[in-house]
C-alpha cells in the first residue's frame, strides 16, 4: 500500500459547502475526458494535497488573510470547491489585528492520519504551527506552535509505519539568515511538539538555490522529499531520496520548464488514484494573478518519479497543457471555486477573506433582505492608504480575463464626511472607484495609489458627484492585468470612469479584488454599506 496516504475507513462525503454555478471565465475541465492547465486560476499559493478514500483535500498558503488556510475538495483532481478554512483567527491576535503583509501562513502541508487530517504550516516570524480535525471542512482544533523558532518555514510531516514522526522543513533568510537549506526533526507520537535537535539533511548552496517547500514521503522503503529550488518564477522541481529520514539524500531534477511557456513549475503534492495512478500538484508563478495551479501526470520509475511528461527519456519531464483526466474510477460534475456572491445565504461565501483578523462586528450577512451588510470601521490612526486598513473584504482574482460587477447601497452617517466605500483592485499598487461623503455631497471617483507598500497615498483620476445611494460598480480586466472601471445607476448602462489601472501582485498574494467600508475618525458609531450582490462573469 502507498503510504503517500493510508486510505480511510470512514469515506467522507463531498462538502460542498453551499450551492454555487460553475465559473463563467476559467473552466479547467474540457468535458471531452481532457483537462487544460491551470486546474485552479487562482492564487492558491504553495498547494498540497492529500487523498482520503475517493475524496482529495487541498489547502495553501494563506498568509496575512484571513480566514487562513483554505480547504477546497474534489473528486478527481481537476474539479475543485472551496468548503472551509482551518483557521478563522491568526495568533497572536493582537498583532495579526492589522495587516501583517507577507506574514502569518507559509506553505502549509496537509496529511490524514489514524482518522485526523493535520496541517502544519511556518510562520517566518514564530515558528511552526499545527492545527487538526476530524472533519476537513471545520471545524479545527486551536492551533498548537511545534517548534518555536525565527525563520522557520514550509513544513511538513511524515508519520512513519513504525509509530515515528518527522518533520521536514526550511529556512527563510529574510528571519533565520540563512536559505538554501532542509532541515528534519522528530516530533512525539502525537505531532505536537519537536523533540530532540533537527538536523540539517540537505544544503542547496551550490546546485540547488533557494531549495525550500519539502513534501515529506515514504514509498518501498525509500525517505523522499520533493521540494522545488531555483526561485519561484524560474526555478525546478527536485525529489530527493534516502533510506533514512535523516539522510544521506541522494538528488535529482525531476521537472523543469522546458520548452513549454510554463515557468517555474514546482512545490506542490503527490497523490494517487484509487486506481493506482499517480499525479503532482503545484503552481505557476503569473506575475499580477499570484501563483495558479497546475496538474501533472507522474510515475516512477528506477524508484524515481519523474513529474510532467518526458519526451526525451532523461527522468525530467516537463509540464503539459492539456492531458487526459485522471482515472478516478467515476466521471464527476464540473465545479469550480466560488466567486460570485449574491449574499443571500446568511453567510459570508468562502472565498472572502479579510486582511486582517477580523471583528465580529464588521459585517452582517443579511439572509432576509438577501444583502451583506458592512459596517463603516474608522482607518488606522496614522492612516496613509489602504494598504494600512484590516477591513479589505477581498477575494482572489479567478481568470486572466474577467469583469466584476457589485451592486450597492451607501448609507453613510449623514453627520459624517469622509466615510467611504467602493470596488478595489489591491496589490502593492492598488485603485478603486470610491464612493464617499463629502461636504458637497455623495462623489464616485476612480483612484489610483502606485507604491502603496512604500507609503504613498491616493491620488484621484477623475471624479463625479452622484444623487443616488444605489450605484453598480464595475472593473473589466484585461490580458496583462489591465484593468478599466466603470460605473451605472441603473444596471444596464456603464460609464467609463478615470483611466486604465495596471494592476500587480502584493506581497507574496496575487492582486485580490473585492470592497471596504470605512470611516475616519473613531465615534461611537458610523454608516453602513448593503452589498446586493457581487458577480465575476465574461
Amino acid at each position: 500500500m502507498r503510504v503517500i496516504l493510508t486510505l480511510a475507513l470512514l469515506m467522507f462525503p463531498a462538502h460542498d459547502a453551499l450551492p454555487q454555478d460553475v465559473s463563467a471565465v476559467w473552466v479547467s475541465d474540457l468535458g471531452d475526458g481532457r483537462y487544460k492547465n491551470p486546474i485552479i486560476y487562482a492564487d492558491y499559493s504553495d498547494p498540497d494535497v492529500c487523498r482520503v478514500g475517493d475524496d482529495y483535500y487541498m489547502t495553501a498558503s494563506s498568509f496575512n488573510c484571513i480566514p487562513g488556510l483554505p480547504i477546497l475538495h474534489s473528486k478527481d483532481l481537476v474539479n475543485w470547491t472551496i468548503v472551509g478554512h482551518a483557521i478563522e483567527e491568526l495568533t497572536p491576535a493582537d498583532r495579526f489585528s492589522a495587516p501583517v503583509h507577507g506574514g502569518g501562513v507559509w506553505a502549509p502541508a496537509i496529511r490524514y492520519h489514524d482518522g485526523e487530517f493535520y496541517i502544519y504550516y511556518g510562520d517566518p516570524d514564530q515558528g511552526i504551527f499545527m492545527t487538526k480535525t476530524t472533519d476537513p471542512a471545520g471545524p479545527w482544533e486551536p492551533l498548537v506552535m511545534v517548534k518555536e523558532g525565527k525563520g522557520l518555514i514550509d513544513a511538513c510531516p511524515l508519520f512513519d509505519d513504525d509509530g515515528q514522526v518527522y518533520l521536514a522543513h526550511a529556512y527563510a533568510g529574510s528571519r533565520a539568515g540563512i536559505k538554501s537549506l532542509l532541515a528534519v526533526t522528530r516530533l512525539t507520537p502525537d505531532g505536537k511538539r519537536a523533540v530532540g535537535r533537527l538536523r540539517v539533511v540537505f544544503d542547496g548552496h551550490d546546485l540547488d538555490p533557494t531549495v525550500e517547500g519539502p513534501k515529506f514521503y515514504k514509498k518501498d522503503g525509500y525517505y523522499y522529499i520533493l521540494c522545488p529550488a531555483g526561485g519561484v518564477a524560474t526555478g525546478w522541481q527536485l525529489a530527493l531520496r534516502s533510506r533514512d529520514p535523516f539522510g544521506p539524500y541522494d538528488r535529482r531534477v525531476v521537472m523543469a520548464q522546458g520548452g513549454t511557456d510554463i515557468n517555474g513549475p514546482h512545490q506542490g503534492a503527490w497523490v494517487d488514484t484509487v486506481t493506482g495512478e499517480d499525479w503532482f500538484v503545484h503552481f505557476q508563478d503569473v506575475g499580477a494573478h499570484g501563483r495558479i495551479i497546475h496538474l501533472q501526470p507522474m510515475e516512477w520509475r528506477d524508484g524515481w518519479p519523474v513529474i510532467g511528461v518526458d519526451s526525451d527519456g532523461d527522468g525530467c519531464g516537463e509540464p503539459v497543457a492539456v492531458y487526459r483526466k485522471p482515472d478516478v474510477g467515476a466521471v464527476w460534475p464540473v465545479a469550480t471555486p466560488a466567486a460570485s456572491d449574491e449574499f443571500d445565504s446568511g453567510r459570508l461565501g468562502l472565498q472572502w477573506q479579510w486582511h486582517a483578523n477580523p471583528q465580529d462586528w464588521w459585517h452582517y450577512a443579511d439572509e432576509a433582505n438577501g444583502c451583506l451588510s458592512l459596517y463603516s470601521v474608522p482607518v488606522p490612526e496614522e492612516y496613509v492608504s489602504l494598504w494600512d486598513v484590516p477591513n479589505l473584504l477581498l477575494q482572489k482574482t479567478t481568470a486572466p480575463v474577467f469583469t466584476a460587477t457589485m451592486k450597492l447601497t451607501f448609507r453613510p452617517e449623514v453627520r459624517l464626511t469622509g466615510e467611504r466605500t467602493g470596488l478595489v483592485v489591491m496589490g502593492y499598487d492598488y485603485a478603486l472607484l470610491s464612493f464617499e461623503t463629502t461636504p458637497d455631497g455623495l462623489i464616485l471617483s476612480q483612484n489610483e495609489c502606485v507604491g502603496a507598500n512604500r507609503g504613498a497615498s491616493e491620488t484621484v483620476n477623475e471624479s463625479v458627484e452622484i444623487d443616488r445611494g444605489t450605484v453598480y460598480l464595475r472593473v473589466r480586466v484585461e490580458d496583462g492585468a489591465v484593468c478599466t472601471f466603470s460605473y451605472s445607476l441603473d444596471g444596464r448602462r456603464f460609464t467609463p470612469l478615470g483611466k486604465p489601472f495596471q494592476a500587480i501582485e502584493g506581497q507574496w498574494i496575487g492582486a485580490k479584488i473585492g470592497t471596504f467600508c470605512t470611516r475616519p475618525v473613531w465615534n461611537n458609531d458610523g454608516g453602513r454599506v448593503d452589498i446586493d450582490w457581487f458577480r465575476i462573469t465574461e
